[in-house]
């Protein structure tokens, strides 16, 4: 089943949103891309004369209450985004009696799923070194099943359109399609989007194909550098890895982020990338600060060389040249992970160079895919998200699909 052939009208309709939005320290929205995406579900299922009931996480509580992630500081922002009030219910194991008084074209949205440590499903307060690990977590997978037949019995049809957890089996975002049967659970339109996107990508590759990985470590990213390997034609590695690389080469590289027990991986990477006729595209120069912060006294230097007391926290101008030059031929392009801390105003040139690198492309014809929190928050900050083929609102998710493992999100619905 799919929602643009569904109708709606007088259904009540579970979706699974990913509403895990950036809060200031008074819990304004910073950046509302997430509760955009997700309008044209929304409003397709009130347009039809459907009921609607909201589910998302925000943060990692563990498990527990916390005021500071609850979704009830987001309720007039999704009020306003849909036209209509936005009832809230407290407790997202109680909220059975709210839905049901739910009337065509009425909105409800309950409060963090995980409150509750069902939704995740782990075993809260156990080691798993202890020897009574394993019963907890049987003990938590039929609480996890209770938890989701319980969110089940709020509505008649249910709808995922939350791709950023897609990649884990949680309450609602897998075990809950269970108790729906194959005409009334569907994919939302965010959804199938960004299936289609992750199918661009790894079926519909025109070269040359160009990823642009960035980010703090080496390790968090090593499974899909690896996969990437066998797909595209240069590999750009950017951002804080960088100095893990400019390390495991023998260079010097100051106070800068690295991970000293990845250097053998980092020259595994680089070993493998010239077997298989990758062209591996590093840094050769960065922005060095003497100090984490915007303010601090900056030089341009070497990645081999630089200075004891100083980081790197930005790409230098021979790099920015450098990966401009390789994306703009580029036919497929995908970026995660941003090339400094461009949280730092003074220190976005290196993202910023990526970033127009790649609109050109685009202009040019290229298909370019722009996923992971820090990558969409670059985007967004430089203003150009619409000028890129594709934002994906997922992280870890994204990265999966495009290592190639299957979403339970999705499984759950397309069997």
């Amino acid at each position: 089943m799919t929602i643009e052939n569904f109708n709606f009208k007088g259904h009540k309709a579970l979706v699974r949103v990913d509403f895990n939005v950036p809060l200031d320290e008074n819990g304004n929205i910073t950046d509302d891309t997430r509760i955009r995406g997700a309008l044209p579900t929304l409003k397709k299922i009130l347009n039809d004369g459907g009921a609607l009931i909201i589910m998302s996480h925000m943060g990692k509580p563990k498990g527990k209450v916390n005021p500071k992630l609850s979704l009830k500081q987001i309720v007039p922002a999704v009020s306003k985004a849909l036209g209509v009030p936005v009832e809230f219910a407290p407790d997202a194991a109680e909220a059975f009696d709210a839905a049901k008084a739910l009337m065509p074209g009425q909105v409800l949205l309950i409060e963090n799923l995980r409150f509750h440590p069902e939704e995740e499903g782990k075993p809260v307060g156990i080691d798993k070194a202890d020897p009574a690990y394993d019963a907890a977590k049987k003990e938590m997978k039929e609480r996890q099943k209770v938890f989701a037949k319980t969110l089940a019995s709020y509505a008649d049809v249910y709808v995922n359109d939350a791709f950023g957890t897609a990649h884990r089996k949680h309450a609602s975002t897998a075990v809950v399609a269970d108790y729906f049967d194959k005409d009334h659970k569907m994919l939302g339109y965010l959804m199938e989007k960004e299936v289609t996107a992750v199918d661009n990508i790894l079926s519909d590759i025109k070269r040359p194909f160009t990823a642009i990985m960035g980010g703090s470590k080496v390790s968090t990213k090593i499974g899909i550098i690896e996969n990437l390997m066998d797909k595209v034609d240069n590999l750009i590695l950017c951002g804080g890895m960088t100095y893990t690389f400019a390390k495991a080469m023998g260079g010097n590289v100051g106070n800068s982020i690295c991970e000293l027990d990845k250097l053998d991986l980092a020259l595994d990477i680089m070993r493998k990338a010239k077997e298989k006729g990758v062209n591996l595209v590093l840094g050769t120069d960065c922005v060095a600060a003497d100090a984490f912060s915007n303010d601090a006294h900056t030089q341009v230097c070497s990645v081999m060389d630089i200075p004891e007391g100083w980081e790197g926290l930005d790409a230098g101008p021979e790099t920015r040249k450098l990966f401009a030059e390789t994306i703009k031929p580029s036919k497929t392009i995908l970026w995660n992970g941003p090339a400094g801390v461009f949280e730092f105003d003074n220190f976005t040139a290196g993202s910023r160079a990526i970033a127009d690198a790649i609109v050109e492309a685009t202009a040019n014809g290229a298909f370019s895919l722009v996923g992971g929190g820090d990558s969409v928050a670059c985007i967004n900050k430089f203003g150009l998200a619409d000028k890129v083929s594709y934002v994906s609102t997922g992280g870890g998710a994204l990265l999966e699909a495009i290592e190639g493992k299957v979403l339970p999100g999705i499984a759950a619905i397309k069997g």
